[in-house]
């Protein structure tokens, strides 16, 4: 417990408050632990997150309507993005799991991953209050948000398309010419060509996200998008 919490950056005052955010169902079933499985925190750790999430959210982009705001938090909050987060924090490492969890490798399975994010939060939040538990999210929100959010608020492809329609004989290709990384944490590279130039270049953890660098780059690059 003490490497985890150097890798936390926070020392529990309550250590069981920890163990029991460690522990998997599988394993509190088989050992009949006394604080139970990770469930109930993993409840609570939901309803904090979002509270961190949405207010940070609300303040720091002033200028986004309720839908998009809706639509960024839920990108933060889902299990993709929670077990990226916790694979970061190696939560994996650390998980009480039941022996049959243990063989099927279920320190790996994203939504058990994510569940204990969730759980780490919330004992994060009971054990010192909500400052620590903000912290502690947004070490990981604010960076995940400086990568990708130009590409939820703006389609950036359209934009360029509707550029380039104005020259019917001309051509817009987007092609992926790089892939690298662990299948959780995965980076494509992807180059726009206007008939056989590459007028734009971008990466991201999905290919969408990349074809939507790459097209904002070509529209910087034309002036047209500062």
């Amino acid at each position: 417990m003490r490497k985890f919490q150097e890798i936390l950056g926070y020392q529990f005052g309550n250590i069981d408050l920890l163990k029991n955010a460690l522990t998997h169902s599988s394993y509190a079933n088989e050992t009949h632990a006394y604080y139970g499985s990770n469930e109930r925190l993993e409840f609570l750790g939901d309803s904090v997150l979002s509270i961190i999430v949405s207010e940070y959210l609300y303040s720091t982009y002033s200028e986004l309507p309720e839908g998009e705001l809706t639509k960024l938090r839920a990108s933060l909050v889902c299990e993709k993005t929670l077990s990226v987060f916790a694979r970061k924090l190696h939560i994996g490492d650390y998980l009480f799991l039941g022996k049959g969890e243990a063989q099927n490798k279920g320190n790996e399975r994203s939504s058990i991953l994510a569940d204990a994010f969730e759980a780490v939060l919330a004992a994060i939040f009971l054990d010192g209050g909500m400052e620590p538990a903000r912290m502690h999210v947004l070490r990981f929100v604010i960076p995940e948000l400086s990568e990708r959010d130009f590409d939820l608020f703006k389609d950036y492809k359209t934009a360029l398309q509707e550029v380039i329609q104005r020259n019917p004989e001309e051509r817009l290709t987007y092609v992926l010419t790089g892939e690298s990384g662990p299948d959780h944490d995965k980076r494509f590279t992807v180059e726009v060509h206007l008939n056989s130039n590459v007028i734009g270049t971008g990466s991201g953890r999905s290919k969408k996200q990349a074809e939507q660098a790459a097209a904002k780059q070509a529209l910087q690059l034309m002036g047209i998008d500062e």
